[in-house]
């Protein structure tokens, strides 16, 4: 026997019958065959291949050509390797093969041709090797990273969802979520109970923080025969439908009766009005619509608030509802996901609600305790309050400007320890004694005696400072008498003739712990003089002390070149204020020098600010708030002005709520007028109400200015800017 390419070439020699009796008794399974061309028939195998395959050269003769193709499995690869074997190329593949007992098995194939000098081999020999062992761990190790594959990706998704609960505000986050879940299912969505249910793209709010609104019809009503109600296919036996009327599962899972997930066949018959009917209906509209595909049934996992359902969230399996079934409503993994977004969703809104309702609340509480300024004949006040954002627009800080009789002005400023409700509520209280005995008594001094005596009885309960003055007019010499006490609170400041003096007088104890009679300072105010009252919010600083505060707020005052009382506060805060670390409550009073402010245009900022209440009587004062910033500014009188602000004030009075607050500017070209109010609805120009006066409003700003609006914060904001051409020439026919 010739030596072969690869044969032992030592010094002892291997016969050709000792190499046959190798491969016959070695435990690696081996085979011989014939070409390609000839179906490539076994022409022999050893006794480890027999025992492997458990057929012997007999049985795979029976088989005829390509006899081993039968003992492989379907493999998707096989293709490949038999493009190798038609070219003469050596072949290795990894296949599965059926064992005796019926199981199957993984083999490693390699085939290799057995040269001849022609292109193609006449033989071939084979040799197979177990690696069940090796493609069993490998399969364990990709399965171990699908699910690690998957759970990271079920962890991105939920952290997904829980940076889009953190936003509720945003309109669409329940849809964001949904189409999140949808990496998982072909259909899902947010169902809201509120007054029923309601599909859900967002959350509203304003909703009842317990979600449980208007409940539907549990049962089929007695006098109501079930084949009125609405049609559903038979089952596809055509036996009876799937589902009892009388069984309300959705409604359940509403009520808290069945924790979930419940599964609901959609070929179920239901009554129209349970849950269950209503949400068919739904679903049957809004998923054929968006997938094209008619659903059968879909899983409805509850999203829970703190002691109620607030909704539902609702998942169609697609293709796999089969397996969809009441013992195991979705997959494990699906269900766990789900559930999770569920359970985030429902703990967010009904945070977002509750601190929705507690939001209201502080406002509703806050717009209750401030003051409704009052004119003041003879005087030019201004007034300004702004909570600190981060204590929910509540706090402790308040003032108040009281027309006592003709010709006598009692103010007040003050400060409540606390930014909660309490030190609200001890405000309010304290701002309803200190009006009641202004109105009764005259001196200050008299009243905060007073006040220390009912605060006392009282209990309230946070320590609170302020000041109380009262201004009496003195006709003789057009002067006014100044009286005032204070209680622990901070000095009011007079601007006189380009100097500042703080009135320090009349000092005390804070409110209710007045143990000496209080005394009362006096001053007499001139024209053009200007008294500021304020809180600490206006000065106080981490950085620095309060007296330090107080010798800026000083020096600052010194500078102001404004000529009237909103000039005199909007240059203020623009100085001091830009960022303040606790509320701020302002009060500024001047008298009006008509012949020293004809003369002289002050340099102020072109912006001015006001906090109006909601009442007729604010469209009068606004009109005043634009002649006097007009005459400040040096702009001509313009009755376009007034026009426009009545209108717009008049709208916000007419059709909104809570405080107006409007804003004059000085854009250079024209005077720019912004009234915002709480009503999110937009303004709209009608021709007039049928049969009555009235509605005209905006069509006149139309013909006055250029006018838009936008949404804001708290409702909207409509502003118009005057047309240059029509400044001091309007309301002339």
């Amino acid at each position: 026997m010739g030596r072969m390419p690869g044969s032992y070439t030592g010094v002892v020699p291997v016969s050709a019958a000792q190499l046959a009796s190798a491969l016959s008794v070695t435990t690696v399974p081996a085979f011989i065959t014939g070409s390609w061309s000839t179906g490539m028939p076994v022409l022999w195998v050893n006794q480890a291949f027999e025992e492997l395959g458990g057929v012997g050269i007999d049985e795979l003769a029976i088989l005829g050509p390509h006899s081993l193709l039968a003992l492989v499995q379907d493999d998707p690869n096989r293709a490949a390797a038999q493009a190798d074997l038609k070219a003469g190329r050596a072949m290795r593949r990894i296949v599965s093969a059926r064992r005796r007992d019926g199981g199957t098995t993984w083999l490693q194939v390699d085939v290799t041709p057995l040269p001849n000098g022609d292109d193609l081999p006449e033989y071939w020999v084979g040799v197979t090797t177990d690696v069940s062992e090796y493609v069993d761990q490998q399969a364990e190790q990709l399965a171990s990273l699908e699910v690690e594959r998957r759970q990271r990706a079920d962890l991105d998704l939920i952290a997904q969802t829980t940076e889009l609960l953190g936003d509720l505000e945003y309109p669409f986050a329940l849809r964001d979520i949904a189409d999140l879940l949808r990496s998982l299912v072909p259909w899902s969505g947010f169902y809201l109970n509120d007054d029923g249910l309601l599909f859900a793209e967002g959350v509203d709010v304003a909703s009842p923080p317990s979600g449980r609104g208007r409940r539907h019809t549990r049962y089929v009503p007695e006098d109501r025969p079930l084949d009125r109600l609405e049609p559903v296919p038979s089952g596809a036996d055509g036996g009876a439908p799937a589902s009892n009327p009388a069984v309300d599962d959705v409604q359940d899972l509403l009520d808290g009766v069945v924790d979930g997930p419940v599964r609901l066949s959609l070929e179920g018959r239901f009554d129209p009005t349970s849950a269950s009917g209503w949400l068919r209906r739904d679903l049957m509209h809004r998923v054929v619509e968006e997938t094209g595909a008619v659903p059968h049934a879909v899983v409805v996992h509850a999203v829970a608030g703190r002691r109620r359902v607030l909704g539902l969230l609702v998942t169609w399996h697609g293709g796999a509802e089969a397996d969809v079934h009441p013992g195991r409503p979705e997959p494990d993994h699906v269900s766990t996901v789900v559930e999770v977004v569920a359970r985030r969703a429902g703990t967010a809104v009904d945070n977002a609600r509750l601190y929705a309702r507690e939001h209201r609340l502080a406002e509703a509480l806050q717009r209750a305790m401030l003051p409704e300024q009052a004119d003041v004949t003879g005087l030019d006040v201004w007034t300004y309050y702004a909570p600190n954002a981060e204590h929910a627009q509540v706090g402790g800080d308040w003032y108040d400007v009281l027309q006592i009789a003709d010709g006598t002005v009692g103010l007040v400023i003050g400060d409540v320890v606390g930014h909660d409700v309490e030190a609200a509520a001890a405000m309010g209280q304290l701002r309803s004694v200190v009006r009641a005995y202004a109105y009764e008594l005259t001196t200050p001094g008299t009243v905060l005696d007073r006040v220390d005596q009912l605060v006392a009885g009282m209990r309230v309960p946070r320590p609170a400072s302020m000041v109380y003055a009262a201004l009496e007019h003195l006709t003789e010499d057009d002067t006014w008498a100044l009286e005032y006490t204070r209680a622990g609170h901070l000095p009011p400041l007079l601007l006189r003739d380009g100097t500042t003096q703080l009135l320090s007088e009349a000092g005390g104890m804070l409110v209710g712990f007045g143990n000496e009679t209080r005394t009362t300072g006096r001053e007499v105010l001139r024209r053009g003089d200007v008294l500021i009252f304020y809180t600490d919010g206006l000065i106080e600083r981490r950085d620095r002390s309060l007296k330090r505060g107080l010798e800026t707020l000083t020096e600052m005052s010194g500078r102001i070149t404004a000529r009237d009382a909103a000039g005199v506060g909007e240059e203020l805060l623009s100085r001091l204020a830009d960022s303040p670390e606790d509320d701020v409550a302002i009060v500024v009073v001047r008298v009006p020098d008509p012949e020293a402010d004809r003369r002289v245009t002050a340099l102020s900022p072109r912006s001015r600010r006001w906090l109006l209440p909601s009442e007729p009587g604010s469209i009068g004062r606004a009109r005043h708030a634009v002649l006097r910033t007009s005459q400040a500014w040096g702009l001509p009188d313009s009755a376009a002005a007034e026009l426009v602000v009545s209108e717009l004030v008049a709208n916000g009075v007419l059709h909104g709520w809570g405080n107006i607050a409007l804003r004059l500017f000085d854009t250079g070209d024209g005077l720019r007028i912004e009234v915002e109010d709480s009503n999110p609805a937009p303004p709209v120009a009608t021709d007039g109400h049928p049969n009555r006066l009235g509605g005209f409003g905006m069509q006149i700003v139309e013909r006055l200015a250029d006018w838009g609006w936008r949404p804001s914060t708290s409702g909207k904001l409509v502003w118009a800017k005057l047309r240059p051409d029509l400044t001091g020439g309007a309301g002339q026919e």
